[in-house]
């Protein structure tokens, strides 16, 4: 329709299409403005109303939160509601907002009533916070001799952790998405059989994509490599793969290195 009308109005006066077209981005801007007086509103740290839990502390553009595996969240208010811009954009319609009163309706539907805190005690729960990591930043190291037919082979595993972001949604007690962060391994594997190297890698979480869900690997954690058995086929390791949530589900990788070198992988049944 717009364009039709736009059409229109370039065949009888370029002057009335300018005007126009000056008029709707001028339109558009006012759909978008972000409305300052009510994010200037929502400065301070926010408890629930009846429980008066810590909910979260909004300063200048972020959203902090008390838990400090969760990450800051950049923040908008935009005709009466609140967006998030995370790991994706969550808008949250609000209901009512004054100084002291922040009411809004959560992804469940439910009515979250907030109140300004008037307790200075509160401000300790975001004094110097960081995102802690899973691993808590912590070098495994693990030296293993296992021998098959008379040959010994010197399995070494070292777990380094990384800088690598993992980024886990979740939702906290009011409803709200909010994103988590972990640190990533990746873990360095040798086998030796006598002084020949037989293998060696530093494998990461990506090199599991042909097994494992890539929905399931890009929020997990690489978080070990264990030594299981030796058999005919090569020698058998366990890697974990973990979802860093309160369900702490998993996928575990048969990883084996064949005698030849080559390694390969399967879910353990």
């Amino acid at each position: 329709m717009r364009k039709a009308f736009v059409s229109i109005m370039v065949i009888l006066a370029v002057g009335q299409f300018s005007s126009c077209k000056k008029g709707a981005a001028a339109q558009k801007d006012v759909t978008v403005q972000e409305d300052s007086v009510a994010k200037q509103m929502l400065q301070g740290i926010w408890v629930d109303e009846d429980e008066q839990d810590v909910a979260f502390k909004a300063q200048g553009d972020s959203i902090f939160y008390p838990d400090s595996t969760s990450m800051p969240v950049r923040f908008q208010i935009i005709a009466d509601t609140l967006v998030l811009h995370g790991a994706s954009d969550v808008k949250y319609p609000i209901l009512k907002q004054t100084r002291h009163l922040f009411v809004f309706r959560n992804q469940n539907g439910d009515e979250i009533r907030l109140v300004l805190s008037d307790d200075a005690d509160d401000a300790n729960f975001f004094s110097d916070k960081h995102p802690q990591p899973l691993n808590q930043g912590k070098l495994i190291k693990r030296d293993t001799i296992v021998s098959f037919q008379n040959k010994s082979y010197h399995c070494y595993i070292q777990i380094n952790p990384t800088t690598y972001k993992v980024i886990k949604s979740s939702w906290n007690d009011e409803g709200v998405e909010v994103d988590n962060v972990y640190y990533d391994n990746i873990i360095n594997l040798n086998v030796y059989s006598g002084a020949r190297r037989l293998y060696h890698s530093d494998i990461k979480k990506q090199q599991f994509s042909s097994v494992v869900p890539a929905d399931f690997l890009r929020q997990s954690i690489f978080s070990d490599l264990d030594l299981k058995s030796v058999d005919a086929d090569g020698i058998h390791f366990q890697a974990s793969l973990v979802m860093p949530d309160e369900t702490m589900s998993s996928y575990q990788v048969m990883v084996t290195v064949a005698y030849n070198g080559r390694m390969s992988m399967k879910i353990k049944k």
